[in-house]
C-alpha cells in the first residue's frame, strides 16, 4: 500500500514538472545551454586552461554542479509553492507517512537529475577528446550522491522560505554563493584562511572534489573523505529538517 502510494505520488510529481516550462527550463535547460556555450567559447576544450591568476574550469563537473544547485532549487521552489497553496497540509492528512511524500519529492529530483546528465552529455559528445573514455555509471552516481545531499540542505531552505515568491531568490542566494568556494574555479588551498574555512563545511566542496576526480578517472578509495563528507551533511540536514521543517 505505501509503496504503491509513493509511485503514484512519484507519477503526479512527474506530470506536475512536465506541466511547469520554468521548471524545465531551470533545470534542465540552463545546464546543458551553459555547457554548450562555454564549450562553443573555449574553443571545445573540456578543461580551460589555467591563468595566472589560477583560474581553472572543468567544463562537465561545472555543468554537473549547475545541475545539482538547478535541482535544490526546484525542490525548494515546488516545495513552497505546496506550502502556501495547503498542498502539503492535505496531502499530510492522507494515509501517506511524511517520509514517503517527501521521499517521492526527493526520487522526481533525481530522475530528473538523471535525465539532464543524459542529455549534457549526449550533447557533450561533441566536445569529447578523441580516445576519452568517460566513466558514465562512475560519474552519475558522484552526481547522484552529491545531489541527495545538497537536496537534504534544501529541505531546510524550503522551511525558511517565507512565500512561494521568494523561494528562488533565497535559494539561490544560499547555493550560488558556495561556488565560489567549492574549488571549482580556483583551488581551495589558494584561499585566504577564513575562507578556507569556510570552504571545508560546504558539501559543494566535497561534490565538486568528488565529481572531477572521478571525472579525471580517480578510484572510488580516493575519495572516501568526500563521499563520508557528503553523507554526513546528508545526515546532519536531514536531523534538522525534522526539526525545523513546516507544512503549513
Amino acid at each position: 500500500m505505501m509503496l504503491r502510494g509513493l509511485l503514484e505520488l512519484i507519477w503526479i510529481e512527474v506530470k506536475v514538472f512536465a506541466r511547469e516550462p520554468m521548471g524545465a527550463i531551470g533545470t534542465v535547460l540552463i545546464p546543458v545551454v551553459a555547457f554548450m556555450g562555454l564549450g562553443q567559447f573555449t574553443g571545445g576544450a573540456l578543461e580551460t586552461p589555467r591563468t595566472g591568476g589560477g583560474l581553472h574550469l572543468n567544463l562537465p563537473v561545472f555543468a554537473a554542479v549547475l545541475i545539482s544547485i538547478n535541482t535544490v532549487l526546484s525542490l525548494v521552489t515546488i516545495i513552497s509553492i505546496y506550502r502556501e497553496a495547503g498542498i502539503l497540509k492535505r496531502l499530510r492528512a492522507t494515509p501517506l507517512r511524511s517520509y514517503t511524500i517527501l521521499t517521492a519529492h526527493v526520487i522526481v529530483k533525481l530522475l530528473l537529475t538523471a535525465m539532464t546528465l543524459a542529455i549534457l552529455l549526449l550533447v557533450g559528445k561533441r566536445y569529447y577528446p578523441a580516445g576519452m573514455h568517460v566513466r558514465v555509471i562512475s560519474f552519475t552516481v558522484a552526481l547522484m550522491i552529491s545531489t541527495v545531499s545538497i537536496l537534504s540542505i534544501g529541505f531546510i531552505i524550503a522551511s525558511m522560505v517565507p512565500t512561494a515568491r521568494f523561494a528562488q531568490p533565497i535559494g539561490s542566494a544560499i547555493l550560488y554563493p558556495m561556488l565560489g568556494l567549492s574549488g571549482l574555479f580556483f583551488p581551495i588551498s589558494a584561499l585566504p584562511p577564513t575562507l578556507h574555512s569556510v570552504a571545508s563545511v560546504l558539501p559543494l566542496t566535497y561534490a565538486v572534489s568528488l565529481l572531477n576526480g572521478i571525472w579525471q578517472g580517480d578510484t572510488w578509495s580516493a575519495h572516501f573523505g568526500d563521499v563520508g563528507a557528503l553523507i554526513i551533511v546528508f545526515v546532519i540536514s536531514t536531523a534538522i529538517s525534522t526539526k525545523v521543517f513546516r507544512w503549513e
